[in-house]
């Protein structure tokens, strides 16, 4: 009985996750149109350096992200502070900024590829580095 208990509350949390990474996604396709529309306009419109284009589209995607999350994703925080769950989910968001931007130049100079190319591998990765790292440390 116990162990039929512990293994429906495992089951239950599994299925959290799996619906929270779900609508985490959803956020974040949508900020990642944010991300990467902007992107496209400040480098081929604006011309813009591809990094500082990178880095301000980031920016603005995040900020599309923190909002979108707070209402639909992550229901319960840890932190009662609204500003100070904002400084917290921002600096996650800058370490994702740091990492996105360190993959897009490896990818784009070292490896030759187009930025937008680039940009798909570092989304791709930073995606799954913002969801736990923001789980864990603001809505666990």
């Amino acid at each position: 009985m116990f162990i039929k208990k512990i293994t429906n509350k495992l089951d239950s949390l599994n299925l959290h996750i799996l619906i929270e990474l779900f609508s985490y996604g959803i956020v974040s396709v949508l900020a990642l149109a944010v991300d990467c529309g902007g992107l496209l306009f400040l480098k081929e419109e604006l011309h813009l350096n591809y990094i500082t284009a990178a880095t301000i589209s980031f920016l603005l995607g995040l900020i599309v992200n923190y909002t979108l999350s707070r209402k639909w994703v992550f229901k319960k925080t840890q932190v009662k502070n609204q500003f100070t769950e904002f400084l917290v989910f921002g600096a996650v968001g800058l370490t994702g900024l740091i990492l996105n931007d360190i993959i897009i130049w490896l990818v784009t100079e070292k490896l030759a590829l187009f930025y937008f190319i680039s940009k798909i591998i570092a989304t791709a990765i930073v995606f799954f580095w913002n969801f736990f790292l923001r789980k864990f440390l603001l809505y666990r």
